[in-house]
């Protein structure tokens, strides 16, 4: 009589392995499906160049009035790159910008964003212009992070830098000014827009 041969536990293993790889693809289809992809990633380097350019123009201004201007100008044309971008993001992915997680994106972004164009108003007729770069990187730094809670890792992260910066920008000269915000708008778009579009589809 032959002697009995050991018991394999192959199948199962891989029965099991196969288990947990599909509970992975369900959870990070879900929690794709609840976040705003279509953060646009070659938009935010575009952008993040625009800034660099806008904070050397500005650099070069004479009056308060004239570097308000440039900046103000940048941030326009901030915002349509940045609406293109998303806008054609969304379509490759056969998305919508009014879908819900886009939506809370939107909800949770303006309303930071709105209160650092209130505080520029009120800081520069209070004679107080040396605060609206720290401002302005605070504001939009606390925007990204609450809007990046309903978009993906990168996006909350690159947030938090912003806050950073800003916080130290209150408490630099204000002949740092452009420098502080050419490497937030300027530096911190360009890094993690390559980030995005390199791990997220552009």
């Amino acid at each position: 009589m032959g002697a009995t041969e050991p018991i394999r536990h192959g199948p199962p293993l891989a029965l099991d392995d196969h288990a947990r790889e599909n509970l992975r693809y369900i959870r990070e289809t879900m929690e794709r499906a609840g976040s705003f992809t279509a953060v646009p990633g070659w938009g935010g380097v575009a952008v993040g160049i625009t800034a660099l350019g806008a904070a050397f123009v500005a650099a070069q201004q004479n009056s308060g009035e004239a570097w308000l201007m440039v900046w103000l100008i940048e941030a326009a044309i901030a915002l349509a790159i940045a609406t293109f971008s998303a806008l054609m993001k969304a379509r490759r992915a056969r998305d919508s910008l009014l879908s819900g997680p886009a939506r809370k994106f939107a909800l949770s972004f303006v309303p930071p964003v709105f209160a650092g164009g209130v505080l520029t108003y009120v800081l520069f007729h209070a004679g107080v212009a040396a605060a609206v770069p720290g401002t302005w990187l605070l504001l939009y730094g606390t925007g990204v992070i609450t809007a990046g809670s309903f978009s993906i890792r990168a996006v909350p992260f690159m947030g938090l830098c912003f806050v950073v910066l800003g916080t130290v920008a209150l408490f630099c000269p204000a002949s740092w000014a452009d420098i502080l915000l050419g490497a937030g708008f300027g530096g911190f778009h360009i890094i993690f827009g390559a980030i995005i579009a390199r791990n997220y589809g552009g």
